[in-house]
């Protein structure tokens, strides 16, 4: 496997990942070089890398990238490829996968977790694509055209059906919300990226997968947006695609609760209603 530092080696342009986006990512939360939620970055990496048919980094590899570590609190972003060779989109018979990496330092938004956030709906619709699903892949030109569609500050994110209007995700997080006491978050078979914090939560609590709606949110008396570097932001305000009100929620302990859970395993601080 070929190791790539961005910013000091050059990506070739005929490198599969760059000519197609024939990889994967990970974005790691780093606490004095040590990875949160690792065991569950690495699963999903596994997971992709088999359903992609590309060798997995060795531990040594991804090591290398861990020992650029700084104190404080980093993001490491990794991403492998399929490296080069092959004829158009077919790909090599023997990949030479390329392994890059880059630390950068990281600040989180503490506003968010305290205050909540205000979210709309996307007018894009994610694709269906089971084979797909849940992977952390390079090919994310819906989010960048999701992500597109606004430009207010006061939007924290957005939030994206697929093709038949069912609730998959946020732009760049994972979705929850509490119904009637039980806690839900979309089911992610057919799109959408299973994030590590996510798992991690569903591994420890009593988490339904379901295919719902968006109006799904308007019964809810809590709603989340998290992922496993920015934590769990609780949303306050609601909007569809123009920006009309579609729902409000005062923040309370059932807000709390799961985000303690959620900032309990990235070392963010909890909150009291």
């Amino acid at each position: 496997m070929t190791s790539v530092r961005y910013g000091v080696t050059a990506v070739p342009l005929d490198d599969r990942g760059l000519a197609y986006g024939d990889g994967l990512f990970e974005t790691v939360l780093l606490r004095d070089g040590k990875p949160l939620l690792w065991d569950e970055h690495l699963a999903r990496l596994a997971r992709g890398c088999h359903a992609l048919g590309i060798p997995l980094p060795a531990e040594h590899d991804l090591a290398a990238a861990l020992a650029e570590a700084p104190l404080g609190l980093a993001v490491l972003k990794l991403v492998v490829t399929r490296g080069s060779g092959g004829r158009g989109y077919r790909p090599p018979p023997a990949p030479e996968p390329r392994l890059g990496w880059q630390v950068t330092p990281f600040t989180p938004n503490r506003n968010a977790w305290r205050d909540g956030v205000r979210v709309r709906h996307c007018r894009l619709r994610l694709g269906i694509q089971p084979a797909l699903a849940g992977l952390k892949h390079l090919g994310r030109l819906e989010n960048v055209l999701a992500r597109a569609e606004w430009d207010d500050p006061a939007v924290a994110e957005g939030l994206l059906c697929d093709s038949d209007g069912v609730l998959v995700e946020a732009t760049a997080m994972n979705l929850f919300w509490q119904r009637e006491g039980g806690l839900e978050t979309p089911r992610l078979e057919r799109c959408g990226v299973a994030g590590t914090l996510r798992d991690a939560l569903c591994e420890r609590l009593a988490i339904a997968e379901v295919t719902a709606g968006p109006e799904v949110l308007r019964e809810a008396e809590a709603v989340w947006v998290g992922n496993s570097v920015q934590g769990l932001w609780p949303l306050v305000r609601l909007d569809d695609a123009e920006g009309r009100e579609l729902a409000r929620w005062t923040l309370g302990a059932a807000h709390r609760g799961l985000q303690a859970e959620a900032h309990g395993l990235l070392g963010y601080p909890a909150f009291t209603a």
